[in-house]
């Protein structure tokens, strides 16, 4: 179906969003694809990327490989990501470091509702599906919980660090930039970043690619048999991703990163056990302001798609 200029536009703001949200370690742009109702195509486009692209370049030009590739979607959600990394990066770590209660607080909200959002998509729940769901939260839960390993300047490394974090960023409730603190590469990573080390960053993009490439079509052929089951898990994996965002922690590790400080392990706390001011009212005002901004987006999308409906 031929997408309009709003359609596309619809796209690159979810984009953005979801580059705000993996620049966080802890919050994963997987949810907010989720959320935003474009995780199965995002899934299926990538997914769809091999070398029968080539051949129909060949046969029939690049406008039927564009086509194919479902470009128009992929220019558009990787536009709307770049755009947030190299803009919102800033504003989102100053939040971070000056208002970091308010900021996990708002992010809690939003991760709590995205449960009920991405849970309500299966039909019919049984024993089965109850369990693929605690598994899920199970896994999540431990994956938060690791402490991180010591860090490797190998190539071989950092190849396996991009493959292993581009899966993370993909799966809703895992974040990808926390997989790279764990493996001990954020600090490569962020350095090669800052100093334009093209050859690290080459070594870490051709790995993310592949891991991306391979780990979706893996995730398309498990939505394709086995829908609920994963739907289920997903959402465990968001659930077991909440003592990760907790806004009330206790800090027991941390490591400077050049001039940027990471916390590396730590403990969640309740708001009256927390060193220093909870802030728990404006806490909790925002936690229901994430929380009902998923709900608004919910409602939006459902008119949306009724009055897309009506007029076919």
């Amino acid at each position: 179906m031929q997408k309009s200029f709003k359609d596309h536009l619809s796209v690159t703001l979810k984009g953005m969003a979801m580059g705000a949200a993996d620049v966080v370690p802890g919050v994963s742009g997987g949810t907010i694809a989720f959320i935003s109702g474009i995780y199965e195509e995002l899934i299926s486009t990538i997914s769809g990327v091999n070398f029968s692209l080539i051949t129909t370049w060949k046969e029939q030009g690049f406008k039927a490989m564009w086509q194919q590739l479902n470009g128009p979607f992929i220019l558009a959600l990787f536009t709307g990501i770049l755009i947030s990394v190299f803009s919102l990066m800033r504003i989102a770590n100053y939040l971070l470091e000056n208002h970091p209660i308010l900021i996990w607080s708002f992010f809690f909200g939003l991760v709590l509702a995205s449960i009920w959002f991405v849970g309500k998509q299966i039909p019919r729940w049984n024993v089965k599906i109850f369990l693929a769901l605690l598994i899920g939260a199970a896994i999540a839960f431990y994956i938060v919980s690791l402490p991180p390993m010591a860090a490797n300047d190998s190539y071989l490394y950092i190849f396996f660090s991009g493959a292993i974090a581009i899966c993370a960023m993909i799966l809703p409730g895992i974040s990808g930039a926390f997989i790279l603190v764990l493996l001990g590469a954020y600090k490569r990573i962020t350095e090669a970043a800052h100093d334009f080390d093209f050859q690290t960053l080459g070594v870490f993009g051709i790995g993310a690619i592949i891991g991306l490439l391979s780990f979706s079509k893996i995730l398309k052929w498990l939505f394709v048999h086995y829908s609920n089951l994963t739907l289920a898990v997903l959402t465990g994996f968001i659930a077991g991703s909440l003592n990760k965002i907790w806004p009330w922690k206790h800090v027991l590790q941390t490591e400077m990163y050049g001039d940027k400080e990471v916390v590396l392990k730590e403990a969640s706390v309740l708001p009256w056990n927390f060193n220093g001011e909870p802030q728990t009212v404006y806490a909790i005002v925002l936690m229901l302001a994430g929380f009902f901004l998923i709900l608004g987006l919910e409602i939006f999308a459902s008119k949306s798609s009724q009055n897309a409906n009506a007029t076919n």
